[in-house]
């Protein structure tokens, strides 16, 4: 007999691809998605790329009677629902908290009455906040905070004590988490009341920290999306991509598809129970050289990135992940490579429509006082 699976925010970027990934193995599929305006527009339809066979609740993981329906007969639950976006959620903190604290706590509560096989909850990298550094001696920093002084100078990278550059280095999943935003702490909320409630009610729980996600599918018009849909919606509307700081950050890109392959994966494994793994390629860019190379593959070379000079608040300077762990406890080997990821992103891009609202979204952050 098939076995059913449960998504919260199934219907999303991340959610439609995981569906995919388990109907192809097998399983059954099950969506709940409040189908917000922010990510599926006006209208609020259920989306073209969702597949057929998943059954999709249109409901809010914050009811609970919509949450009730959307478990009966499930075996396994991924919880993806959240609000997205470091910037945002600097002001829009009540929604913030309750979509993702709150629905949270409504979905575990909900499976305290009816225990699944398994629960794998959807973390992110920016727990950490700033990644793992070295300095000059080669002893590993976990702290690297930049001063509000240091940033109104222009001065990037994070110091040693004595005002030299730290060296960024691989993160690991012990790292010290560092909580720079709302978005950060709501998420380190959910991944630690998912391992907490799931220990104490013997449902076997793993949290994936996702690194920078970019695919097909996701929320071009959406402009507190991933970095790589904000790019395109700019590119899409021949505007140059806009950079905060020098470029030069660094960031870890993993392709959607990955990213539905560990979560699969540490479905089927019960060696990651009870854990916490990064979910990233292992590599690392800068932000500068992002914005060029999608500019390239859209044919757009001309359409160099505008570096603003700014600091958004909440933001980090470089953070990329450790993948040892993922790989021995999963068996996860990311499968996509970046340039071939990039391509494949660059032909979908060409049948979408974008609209720009990068500079409304600048322009709201500014007037609150959360660029510098």
């Amino acid at each position: 007999m098939k076995k059913t699976v449960l998504i919260t925010g199934g219907a999303g970027f991340i959610g439609s691809h995981l569906a995919d990934e388990l109907l192809s193995q097998g399983y059954a599929v099950r969506a709940l998605d409040n189908l917000s305006e922010q990510v599926h527009g006006p209208e609020r339809a259920r989306p073209d790329y969702l597949a057929e066979e998943v059954e999709l609740i249109v409901g809010d993981v914050r009811d609970p009677k919509a949450v009730a329906r959307a478990l009966e007969g499930v075996d396994a639950v991924f919880h993806l629902a959240a609000m997205v976006g470091v910037g945002q959620s600097m002001y829009e903190i009540k929604e913030y908290t309750d979509v993702n604290n709150l629905g949270t706590a409504v979905l575990l509560e909900a499976l305290i009455k009816h225990p699944v096989a398994k629960l794998v909850v959807a973390s992110s990298m920016s727990i950490y906040g700033e990644g793992i550094y070295k300095n000059a001696q080669g002893e590993v920093v976990n702290v690297a905070e930049r001063s509000l002084e240091q940033l109104k100078a222009g001065q990037w990278e994070p110091l040693d004590e004595q005002g030299r550059p730290l060296q960024p280095v691989p993160t690991t999943e012990n790292k010290i988490p560092c909580l720079s935003s709302v978005y950060a702490l709501a998420k380190y909320d959910q991944e630690r009341l998912c391992l907490m409630v799931g220990r104490a009610y013997n449902i076997p729980t793993v949290a994936l920290r996702f690194f920078n996600v970019y695919g097909t599918r996701q929320a071009l018009s959406n402009p507190y999306t991933g970095v790589l849909a904000i790019f395109a919606s700019r590119l899409l509307n021949n505007n140059a991509p806009m950079i905060f700081e020098d470029g030069e950050q660094q960031r870890d890109f993993v392709h959607v598809r990955d990213v539905a392959l560990a979560c699969r994966l540490a479905l089927e494994k019960d060696e990651a129970d009870g854990q916490v793994f990064n979910v990233g390629s292992g590599n690392n860019y800068t932000i500068r050289e992002i914005a060029d190379r999608l500019a390239t593959v859209l044919g757009k070379p001309h359409l160099r990135a505008q570096i603003t000079g700014k600091y958004r608040v909440g933001d980090i300077r470089h953070c990329y992940a450790d993948m040892t762990l993922a790989q021995q406890k999963l068996g996860f080997y990311p499968q996509v490579e970046f340039n071939s990821g990039l391509e494949e992103l660059a032909f979908w891009l060409e049948g979408q429509i974008a609209y720009d609202r990068v500079n409304e979204a600048s322009a709201e952050l500014a007037a609150r006082g959360l660029t510098v």
